[in-house]
Order: C-alpha cells, then sequence, then structure tokens
C-alpha cells in the first residue's frame, strides 16, 4: 500500500463543525485551531487571501480563489481577508463564499498525518478534481437537519482527503522536511515503500538494504538523514501505530494484534507498544473504547 494512502486511510471526522460565510469586502476572518486540529477552508465564490501566524512558516499572504482548497493545521492563528498585510481590498465588490470545516484529529495514522503537514498549505482547484464535492457539500450543509451529521463527516472527510492527496502529489510535499521527500528519494523510498507494503514482515536492515539495491551502512545513513531517524526505528514507530489503530478499531485478541504488526508473541509486543506509547495495549484499548 502507497504510505500516503496507508496514512490518509486514518482521516475519519466526526461531528465536523461547519460554517457558512458571505463575507463582503472589506473583510478579514481569523481562524484559530487548537492542538490536534484541522481546518478546511473551501471557496465556493469568489476568493481571498490566507495568512499564516506571524512568524511561522506559510505566514506569508497566499491568494486563494474559487474552488482552491485551503488547509490550516493546529495549534496556531492564521486568517482569510481580501486585503493581505492591512492594505487595500483586492479585486471587485462581489462577496466571497466560504465553506469552513473544523474538526479535531484523534487516532494513531491521523495523528501522524498531522506531523506531516505545514501550517497553512494551500491546493490549486484547477490540479484536482475536487470542485464538484465542494458544491454537493454545501448543499448537504444547507440542506440536512442534525440527525443526518454523519453524511456531512463522511462527504468531510472524502473532500480533506481529495485535497491531501492532491497536495502529496504536488511540490509543496516534495520541498518539506522528512517522509515526503524521502518517498521519492531513489534510495530510500523503496526502503519505505517495502516496510510500509509488509510491516508484519521480520526486516532486518540488510533486507531493506537488500530492496534499496545499496549497502546496510549508505542506507542506515541516508534514511537517517531524510526521514530522521534510522530504518528499525522508523518501523518500530510505524508498527505501533498500526497496532494503535487495531485496538482502537477491533476487538482483535492482543495476540491477533501482535502477529499483525510483525510479533511473534503478544509479551514482545506488549513490551515494545508501551515503550513507545507509554502504557501498556490493554490500557490504551480500555481508555479509548
Amino acid at each position: 500500500m502507497d504510505p500516503y494512502d496507508e496514512l490518509l486511510r486514518g482521516v475519519r471526522t466526526d461531528e465536523v463543525r461547519f460554517r457558512r460565510f458571505a463575507l463582503s469586502p472589506p473583510w478579514t476572518l481569523p481562524l484559530e485551531g487548537g492542538a490536534g486540529c484541522l481546518t478546511l477552508v473551501a471557496p465556493l465564490r469568489g476568493g481571498g487571501w490566507v495568512e499564516g501566524a506571524p512568524g511561522e512558516d506559510g505566514a506569508r499572504p497566499r491568494r486563494f480563489g474559487a474552488h482552491d482548497a485551503v488547509v490550516l493545521r493546529g495549534p496556531g492563528r492564521g486568517r482569510l481577508t481580501d486585503h493581505p498585510g492591512g492594505g487595500r481590498p483586492a479585486g471587485g465588490r462581489e462577496p466571497t463564499v466560504l465553506l469552513v470545516g473544523t474538526y479535531r484529529v484523534t487516532g494513531e495514522l491521523s495523528r501522524r498525518l498531522l506531523g506531516l503537514l505545514p501550517p497553512t498549505l494551500l491546493v490549486d482547484g484547477e490540479e484536482d478534481d475536487c470542485a464538484p464535492l465542494m458544491d454537493f457539500l454545501d448543499t448537504q450543509v444547507a440542506a440536512s437537519p442534525p440527525e443526518q451529521q454523519a453524511v456531512l463527516d463522511r462527504l468531510f472527510d472524502w473532500l480533506l482527503v481529495c485535497t491531501l492527496r492532491s497536495w502529496f502529489d504536488g511540490p509543496e510535499a516534495a520541498a518539506t522536511p522528512g517522509l515526503l521527500p524521502a518517498l521519492g528519494d531513489p534510495v530510500v523510498g523503496p526502503a519505505l515503500r517495502a516496510l510500509h507494503a509488509a510491516p508484519a514482515r521480520p526486516w532486518t536492515l540488510a533486507a531493506l538494504a537488500r530492496e534499496a539495491g545499496v549497502s546496510r551502512t549508505t542506507l542506515a545513513g541516508r534514511f537517517t538523514r531524510l526521514v530522521g531517524e534510522p530504518p528499525l526505528t522508523y518501523l518500530t514507530e510505524w508498527r505501533m501505530s498500526l497496532a494503535a489503530e487495531l485496538l482502537t478499531e477491533s476487538k482483535a485478541p492482543l495476540a491477533s494484534v501482535a502477529q499483525r504488526v510483525g510479533y511473534a508473541d503478544a509479551f514482545g509486543f506488549s513490551t515494545a507498544f508501551k515503550r513507545v506509547h507509554g502504557t501498556s495495549p490493554s490500557t490504551y484499548r480500555a481508555t479509548r473504547a
């Protein structure tokens, strides 16, 4: 499985808070997300500028138009405006219509995904096919009664996954430090894809080096430089993220979860899980039931 798709599989929202804004110039809309929050802005008509909080990456104003998509990762503060930097309003006098959805990220896969994203990202609407989904979501927000919140949540999931997948495939992701450019590296990329495709396999550094077609020393050094940790350390943490999702989403016995993430017995699995997550698998499952 593609590592991107594996991370996006963890995107499952509950009770997204939607707001619809029709803004006439001059306008400014502050956006503030708490820790572990994602905010998705879907411009339906008009356009404006997105500005990150001063001093953070992405603080410079960036122009967006109808059917582009803006994602802000908390914690942090940003704003949308038609007059960046406090200057004169840009564009015409037509109102800008925005659909804004915010939700709190839960689950280990979603938290890993959150850690890969910059504070603010923008996806060009001309480079993806999310525009019809934005318009459909807008009609559903207007028409759906409160008891149909689950429908809105799943539509938001779809739009968010569509947006992030487009961003992963674009040039901004390749320029972001960490896992994303490493996936495109001719040495580290094959090793990463191999361990994501079969995390339960008894990987060794030598086996991963064969997948990459280089020596163990070359792989270990390049992997650590690009990803930020050695290959087998990354593998353990990835296995524990998958295990956390399995413990939360299923009632499978611990021995079954252990085998699915590459451990022959529950004792070795429990030891590794507690070292990474700070608690035992059974306690982790009970606290998230």
